[in-house]
């Protein structure tokens, strides 16, 4: 529908009394809620109807003379264009199940018995417009991507031109140049992908089935383009000393054999032949830095090795230290970069036309933090076409097995889910964080700011509070003080929700009185493990 335009119901009913009923209890809220309302006196006069307009939802009676409810919706549904309306079926009843089942196979969404209830009829039909007008916004902001995406190219042109004006020599500089084309080139193809998804949902006749997929494909790119952001965040927190490790004994071994499973479960390693050796070896060490590092070391082999290529990852102890080694026949390292290969920006040749891409600052960041452990990290390489070694080395400790924890008693484990109380700011975050934690069984209240958050605490008294901390007003911090300086609300768990992820950043968070620390975007299955164990700890 054009941008200017209203979403549009249509009700068919061959009765001029329930016809006049049912549009004049829609144009009630018609100005309200901005949508029109169009009649129609048959199933011919539909199809006419659904021929000049496209409409968020359809209202059609089942008994009508000549062509009835069933074959009218049969009807606009074989034509592409008006494939995916949504039928809500009118009438005074259904048979039995074989006539539901019937319904269905007709295009049936929903069913509406007469006589309607107001109420009813506006909360089924505002799903509709409410989602009509959605679409429209995906098309709106597939345009402003699609803008974005050609400045972001004829920026990154002109700055690949800046660079080469001056004309610099450094190897250092001459490094940046290829990261900022690389970096363009990393953000167009996500953002590619999220423009060319968005579009679709919004075309007419687009299936379900695609509009799924869609919706997967623009889930996935926007977690890629995070990575992106995190990965050229973390190396600037890691050079600068920023980054709190979260430490805690564990095995290399187990922590390595998990990364491992995450590449095979994604597909990632299917062309390749890769072994494994994993010898138990306890480090003292941050199981999501640790992760990073593994994950990094595999990426790069798998990144720099034809398909049908041999990638071994190997740990053992080794007198007072924990080793991995992660080795390839790839490609290899020229003799003159392999002194650099751990400098911020190297990447090897060709990089452009490599399909896997990358920033060229995974291996300045395992360095990095191989060595906020206390490690190191070392490369090797018999040359071009010799594969390459990588070898990280983190210091011992001896681990004594802790008995496992008392089982919590019968009435905890059999618990419903805690209640959950999201305090925030942005109106379309906060609907789309709260569905989804409903969508897992979750009682979930909302408010917009830290006043209203605060008085809904008091009221409801949640188990949990996920709170925003760039509260208009009230900032997050501040709410996360008062709810713990108040006895009626101090045992609640609380959950930080931030853009910000810097060492101070997270002592704030625990200095106001929250539990955990959360970055956005929030990774849903993430969101779910974190809830699980911030509601295993004890009150604060």
């Amino acid at each position: 529908m054009p941008k200017t335009e209203k979403p549009k119901i249509l009700v068919v009913n061959d009765d001029a009394n329930s016809l006049f009923a049912l549009t004049s209890l829609l144009a009630q809220w018609a100005e309200q809620e901005s949508y029109e309302v169009l009649a129609a006196r048959s199933g011919q006069e539909a199809l006419r109807q659904v021929l000049m307009h496209d409409f968020a939802v359809i209202l059609l009676d089942v008994n009508m003379p000549g062509m009835d409810g069933f074959e009218t919706a049969e009807a606009i549904h074989q034509r592409a264009r008006s494939a995916d309306i949504p039928i809500i079926f009118v009438t005074a009843f259904l048979a039995d199940e074989l006539d539901r089942l019937k319904a269905y196979q007709r295009g049936a969404v929903d069913f509406l018995f007469t006589p309607v209830i107001p109420q009813i009829l506006y909360a089924k039909i505002s799903v509709f417009v409410a989602l009509a007008v959605k679409n429209e916004e995906l098309k709106k902001q597939a345009r402003q991507l699609s803008q974005r995406t050609t400045e972001l190219t004829a920026t990154n042109k002109r700055l690949t031109r800046e660079i080469e004006e001056r004309q610099v020599a450094e190897r250092q500089n001459h490094a940046k140049d290829e990261f900022l084309a690389m970096l363009g080139h990393e953000l167009r193809n996500p953002l590619s992908a999220i423009s060319s998804a968005a579009s679709l949902i919004g075309l007419p006749g687009v299936s379900t089935d695609g509009v799924q997929r869609a919706k997967k494909i623009i889930q996935r790119q926007s977690q890629h383009l995070g990575r992106i952001v995190d990965d050229l965040l973390d190396l600037s927190r890691a050079m600068s000393g920023k980054i709190l490790l979260n430490r805690a004994a564990l095995d290399l071994s187990a922590l390595v054999a998990h990364t491992l499973e995450t590449f095979r479960a994604t597909g990632r390693s299917g062309d390749y032949e890769l072994i494994q050796d994993l010898d138990p070896g306890w480090v003292d060490g941050d199981a999501t830095r640790l992760e990073q590092i593994a994950s990094n070391l595999i990426d790069n082999a798998l990144k720099y090795t034809p398909p049908g290529g041999r990638i071994e990852v190997r740990t053992w102890t080794e007198n007072d230290d924990v080793v991995l080694s992660v080795r390839d026949t790839g490609v290899g390292i020229t003799a003159d970069l392999l002194p650099h290969v751990f400098d911020v920006f190297v990447q090897g040749t060709s990089t452009l036309d490599r399909a896997q891409g990358g920033l060229g600052i995974g291996l300045s960041l395992v360095r990095r933090l191989a060595e906020l452990h206390g490690g190191g990290i070392e490369a090797e390489s018999k040359g071009p076409g010799g594969g390459s070694t990588f070898t990280l080395r983190l210091p011992r400790i001896e681990h004594q097995v802790a008995p496992p924890p008392p089982a919590p008693p019968a009435a905890e484990r059999e618990a419903g889910k805690p209640s959950v109380l999201l305090i925030e700011d942005n109106d379309d975050g906060r609907e789309m964080m709260a569905m989804m934690l409903s969508c897992y069984g979750y009682e979930v209240r909302h408010a917009e700011d830290g006043p209203r958050g605060l008085e809904a605490a008091a009221r409801h008294l949640p188990d949990l509070a996920l709170v925003d901390i760039g509260l208009p007003g009230i900032d997050g911090y501040e709410v996360a003080r008062r709810l713990r300086a108040d006895p009626a609300t101090r045992g609640i768990k609380l959950i930080a929700l931030t853009g910000y992820g810097l060492a101070e950043d997270l002592r704030r968070v625990l200095d106001a009185g929250f539990d955990r620390h959360l970055v956005k975007p929030v990774d849903i299955d993430h969101l779910m493990e974190v809830i699980g164990s911030c509601t295993a700890l004890p009150v604060k």
